[in-house]
């Protein structure tokens, strides 16, 4: 809500400024973080650096990278499973994830449960969104080893909470008319969820789970060599600091962009498909 703030000054004239403080905030927010960026770039140890010589050989490294990609360490059929491998990781932790919050959130929903049990899962999954998917792969790589274990089950977490903060407010939304008609005709809980909840909010579950799949694919990619968990990840980690190869780096870079250009493509088709309205909007 926008606010309206009236002044009146010395020579009696009316000053009407609008305005909002949280707006404000976020500006004044950004323009600090700029100074500080800013600032920063002062404080640097340029020691020993040649700037003309550092952008020479950058700007010839991305030639390299981009216009003369190349697979150098591995073959393509390798290549191929290690995608497979990482889109595994991102599709099994997605899957998981979806069908535990959507219980949970069922039970988080204000408007379907009781008032201390929703407010103590919201509380749960806060505190795990706000720990970093890394931090969390990088726990249970501690806890279970090295390998794909890990970077499931700390994906698999922080989709919990993500997922399940996304359904409950799609189940809140759901019109409350409907669910007093089905309580008035002695529906209970259960028949409310199947009947009414969950048809009317499948479009927004589909749409949050295929989000939440780029998100972890993204995720899947990252950990390929941070957890261990292989993937086109760990190759990618491999010809950037073991092999130092920037054409195998682009060829890897272009495969990660192709496959996050599909899945954007599946996306919007199925939003066309099943959630038309959001999709023209």
């Amino acid at each position: 809500m926008e606010t309206i703030y009236i002044k009146r000054n010395k020579n009696g004239r009316i000053n009407i400024k609008s305005g909002n403080r949280v707006n404000q905030v976020i500006n004044w927010t950004i323009i600090i973080l700029t100074l500080l960026t800013i600032i920063a770039f002062f404080f640097f140890n340029y020691t020993g650096l040649e700037l003309g010589r550092a952008v020479i050989e950058t700007a010839d490294n991305v030639r390299v990278m981009f216009l003369e990609p190349a697979l150098n360490h591995f073959s393509w059929g390798e290549a191929f499973y290690q995608t497979g491998v990482t889109l595994g990781l991102g599709f099994l932790s997605t899957i998981i994830g979806a069908v535990i919050a959507i219980f949970l959130a069922l039970f988080s929903a204000s408007n379907l449960s009781n008032e201390w049990v929703s407010k103590i899962i919201r509380i749960i999954m806060a505190f795990i969104r706000a720990v970093p998917t890394v931090l969390w792969v990088l726990i249970f790589a501690i806890a279970a080893g090295l390998g794909s274990e890990a970077a499931v089950l700390g994906m698999l977490f922080h989709s919990i909470a993500y997922l399940v903060k996304a359904f409950s407010e799609s189940f809140e939304e759901v019109d409350k008319g409907i669910l007093e008609a089905l309580r008035a005709t002695g529906a209970n809980w259960w028949h409310i969820v199947t009947h009414a909840v969950i048809p009317s909010t499948f479009t927004y579950l589909l749409s949050w789970t295929f989000l939440r799949f780029e998100i972890n694919f993204s995720v899947a990619v990252a950990m390929g060599a941070a957890a261990g968990a292989g993937g086109i990840g760990f190759e990618l980690f491999m010809a950037s600091g073991f092999y130092f190869d920037m054409r195998e780096v682009g060829m890897i870079t272009y495969i990660i962009l192709i496959i996050a250009i599909i899945l954007e493509v599946i996306s919007t088709r199925l939003k066309n498909r099943f959630f038309p309205a959001t999709a023209r909007s």
